[in-house]
């Protein structure tokens, strides 16, 4: 089976580069399934379901997310009905869910896990519960079943944490793959007892700007040291980054293009 992880598609440039690249690399690649992290999807944060609709036409087929998944109105009204995860480590009770299981058919099983590191992050965030021991809950929930692949998007700002869990992980899933810093690593392999890793896949849209936002904004909050209201870039060159897992040959490796 042939996976692709389209990197983090932030606000209308992202949701541009996958209009113009993910259609042909579907046919080029033969791909049986495509999902993407969309907690930067419409406007630079969160998602809107006019977007989710407008990337399953484009070709993918299901969504992960992070810190950003409730930022738009009225997400948890209708989060539960729409093919997103939101981190699984996320407190008990809150809307929508954290893993799910994509049937293929005759293609098998994908159990898709959606968890978000702690390290690194402020606010709210260092009171998600423990991703680690969430991954141990998840993977117990599903002992008895068999996938032909399991995949887990850990949205995490420190790297240490990424590896520690994809270390943690090896040979229990297949793949660990890294999102949230925007900026795509090199470092995709295949771990000891043979769990696919990336640290992080990287972002799908704009790259003449500051990880998304308007150059000018970014630098002058650090001149100033004072908040500023951002804006996300839509002129310039505009990024498509993704990694393509083939279960049968055991690889991943990265498909990134530029327009």
């Amino acid at each position: 089976m042939k996976i692709l992880y389209v990197g983090e598609i932030v606000a209308g440039s992202g949701r541009k580069a996958v209009n113009a690249f993910l259609p042909d690399l579907l046919r080029e690649y033969d791909i049986d399934f495509v999902f993407s992290n969309a907690e930067n999807l419409s406007g630079g944060r969160g998602f809107i379901q006019e977007n989710i609709e407008e990337m399953t036409l484009a070709g993918i087929n299901y969504y992960t997310s992070g810190e950003h998944v409730f930022w738009q109105k009225d997400t948890e009204d209708y989060i539960e009905t729409t093919p997103i995860l939101r981190p699984a480590n996320y407190p008990e009770g809150t809307p929508g869910k954290g893993h799910t299981v994509i049937d293929l058919g005759s293609k098998g099983k994908i159990l898709l896990i959606n968890l978000m590191g702690r390290t690194s992050f402020g606010g709210p965030k260092i009171y998600l519960d423990d991703p680690f021991r969430k991954a141990d809950e998840i993977l117990n929930i599903y002992k008895d079943e068999e996938f032909h692949a399991t995949i887990v998007d850990f949205h995490a700002e420190a790297t240490s944490e990424k590896y520690a869990m994809s270390f943690y992980l090896d040979g229990r899933v297949t793949a660990v793959l890294g999102s949230h810093t925007h900026v795509p690593t090199c470092d995709q392999r295949v771990l000891p007892k043979g769990t696919l890793y990336v640290t992080d896949v990287g972002m799908t849209g704009n790259i003449d700007s500051v990880l998304g936002v308007e150059k000018d904004i970014i630098i002058n909050l650090f001149l100033t040291a004072r908040n500023q209201r951002f804006k996300w870039e839509s002129t310039g060159t505009k990024a498509f980054r993704s990694v393509l897992l083939d279960t049968v040959e055991h690889t991943i490796f990265r498909i990134d293009k530029l327009v």
